[in-house]
């Protein structure tokens, strides 16, 4: 007899996970929700992945050996088509739920049917010491909803999708989208209802030097900026392509502004996806502040990053300000600091 469908199917991609993957299991083992199924796809490890997997004595796993390795992201999808879960819920190999995260996202995609997907907050662990994400700490769904114009505001290990809505996609995420098929897959998913985030912090995602965060930031880039090219094209037209790469390489990226122009053509880029956005998804005033507060944020992060490098200085800045922009809502003495800063790297580059 085929047992009856969990709810929640974990989908997993392992690869020479041995050290870690371990921790990743116990925390699925503590929820307090417990009616899911565990699909990992090992990608040909080299290691003990397989054998520590496996010697998790737990009915709802199941593990599938793939032939020949073809990266993560295939290994994910094989893993999402056996999935028989009402939602599908993501979770690298190295990264740990807290207790309640199942419970949470189930009873938040139950009584909001017109969310198709929702995350999560999360915080950082560097080996064992935890720390605060850079992520909004409040949000809405339309917060969420702008945010992915401007980066990805979404850990996938947080991520609980609607299964039904997700098998509408050919594939449910694209192999040549690499390193931000995730970022992509929520673009798509907001195509057909709401994303959104419970702002509690139900991740811990690892960060180490064989994350690929770490070890493949151009690839990353360069498929960031081919989703939002395709995201803007109806706000920008030829100009898309220009926007995302703008964006992608200094507001998600960091990469100090070369120059005052550059810093203005971001300026004018948020404001007017900004405006645009609006346009098309009005909302209450408390969210258009949170809205506005998290854009000036990520404006901030810009002028910083230039202020500190030496390639900017404040009368440009100030020049540059755009409308809901200004000052990034940091203070003139903190970006004098910024600049203070970058001085002093510059002497002692010399």
């Amino acid at each position: 007899m085929t047992p009856p469908a969990p709810t929640v199917s974990v989908v997993m991609a392992a690869y020479n996970g041995a050290g870690l993957i371990g921790e990743t299991l116990a925390s699925l083992a503590a929820q307090t929700f417990g009616d899911f199924e565990l699909i990992v796809v090992d990608d040909c490890s080299t290691d003990d992945t397989r054998a520590v997997i496996a010697g998790w004595d737990d009915p709802r796993l199941r593990l599938i050996e793939s032939a020949h390795n073809g990266g993560p992201v295939r290994a994910r999808n094989r893993a999402f088509a056996q999935a028989r879960g009402r939602y599908v819920a993501g979770l690298d190999q190295d990264d740990l739920c807290t207790p309640d995260r199942f419970a949470r996202q189930v009873a938040f995609l139950d009584a909001n049917p017109d969310v198709v997907l929702v995350g999560a907050n999360a915080h950082y662990l560097d080996g064992a010491r935890q720390s605060a994400s850079a992520y909004a700490p409040l949000t809405t769904p339309t917060l969420v909803e702008w945010l992915l114009h401007v980066e990805n505001p979404l850990v996938w290990s947080s991520v609980m999708l609607r299964t039904d809505a997700a098998r509408t996609l050919d594939p449910f995420t694209r192999p040549d989208i690499l390193y931000a098929e995730d970022f992509d897959l929520y673009h798509r998913m907001a195509r057909m209802g709401r994303i959104a985030r419970l702002d509690d912090e139900l991740i811990l995602y690892r960060r180490h030097a064989g994350g690929a965060s770490h070890r493949y930031t151009a690839t990353m880039e360069d498929s960031a900026a081919l989703v939002l090219a395709g995201a803007y094209a109806p706000f920008f037209g030829e100009g898309a392509v220009e926007a995302a790469s703008l964006v992608v390489r200094h507001v998600m990226g960091r990469t100090a502004p070369p120059d005052r122009a550059t810093l203005e053509a971001i300026g004018d880029i948020l404001v007017r996806l900004q405006d645009l956005f609006l346009q098309r998804h009005p909302c209450d005033e408390p969210c258009l502040r949170l809205i506005r507060w998290e854009t000036a944020r990520r404006w901030a992060g810009v002028v910083r990053s230039g202020l500190r490098s030496g390639t900017i200085t404040l009368f440009d800045v100030v020049a540059a300000r755009r409308d809901h922009l200004g000052l990034g809502h940091a203070g003139i003495e903190e970006l004098a600091w910024s600049r203070a800063i970058g001085k002093t790297r510059g002497l002692i580059g010399r």
